[in-house]
């Protein structure tokens, strides 16, 4: 074995633990589960055993309704996330800048944060009827004010000499931005995003049981009123598992290598 290949081996071995260390509580869950409801003989009404549960999903992939109320469910969230941050990130950048707007927007912005998602369901309902624009316009709320604030606290904690350096270079208003403010806030604002998605993804299952005929929680709803635990249960997985997958394969990879580039954190 030569010297370059032990840290390789090292890393593989390290991220194969880590994995088994990750799943080793899901497994430890499933066998309790099937256990209990065997054991106990638990109504299927009541809850399912995971074969029944394994066969709904098993059923949802061959009719592909599963493929259908998942990308439904992503498709919502990627545009509501997409309409946020273009109005965001430029908003959080324009308080940093200026006191004045700051002033103004920082008590809008705190106050309409706690108001963010599921609030919204019920007026947006109102305003955009039931479907897509409803469901984008909550995603939208769940993101937005988040986003927002992170970007704001991004931009003041760039130091002021780094500023005066830049400006004193000749760095005009736009360079200022994109070489120096947006490159700084950047670590705040892939926080923001990661937070803002896990509102939004609750508030997305919320407002699909109300709003819409597709999707992981009006499946779910759809299934209660015919008694079908399994599918109910089938959709919490699905809801769980896709957000954990998200979160871990998409945004904490890429929160944690925007402060390594970006942040005072430095990748070894």
């Amino acid at each position: 074995m030569t010297a370059s290949a032990e840290p390789v081996r090292a890393h593989r071995r390290a991220r194969t633990g880590a994995i088994v260390q990750a799943a080793l509580p899901f497994v430890l869950l499933l066998l309790l589960w099937q256990g209990l409801v065997a054991g106990l003989q638990v109504s299927p009404l009541v809850f399912p055993s995971l074969s029944a549960v394994v066969r709904a999903a098993g059923q949802g992939l061959r009719d592909g309704s599963l493929f259908l109320h998942l990308g439904a469910s992503l498709a919502r969230v990627a545009i509501g996330t997409a309409i946020a941050l273009l109005l965001a990130v430029p908003l959080g950048m324009a308080m940093g800048v200026s006191r004045a707007v700051a002033a103004f927007f920082t008590p809008l912005l705190r106050f309409f944060s706690v108001l963010a998602g599921i609030a919204w369901i019920p007026i947006a309902t109102l305003w955009f009827g039931y479907g897509f624009g409803a469901i984008v316009f909550v995603i939208f709320n769940a993101v937005f004010f988040v986003v927002a604030y992170n970007t704001l606290l991004g931009v003041a904690t760039i130091p002021v000499e780094l500023r005066r350096a830049a400006a004193s270079l000749g760095a005009r208003r736009w360079s200022m931005v994109r070489e120096v403010l947006l490159p700084g806030a950047l670590p705040n604002i892939v926080t923001g995003i990661r937070t803002g998605l896990g509102f939004a993804w609750r508030a997305l299952i919320a407002a699909e049981m109300i709003a819409t005929s597709t999707g992981l929680g009006y499946m779910l709803f759809l299934a209660r009123d015919f008694y079908r635990t399994e599918v109910i249960v089938l959709g919490m997985v699905l809801v769980g598992c896709t957000w954990l997958a998200l979160d871990r394969l998409l945004l904490a990879p890429l929160e944690r290598r925007t402060i390594e580039r970006w942040g005072v954190v430095r990748g070894a």
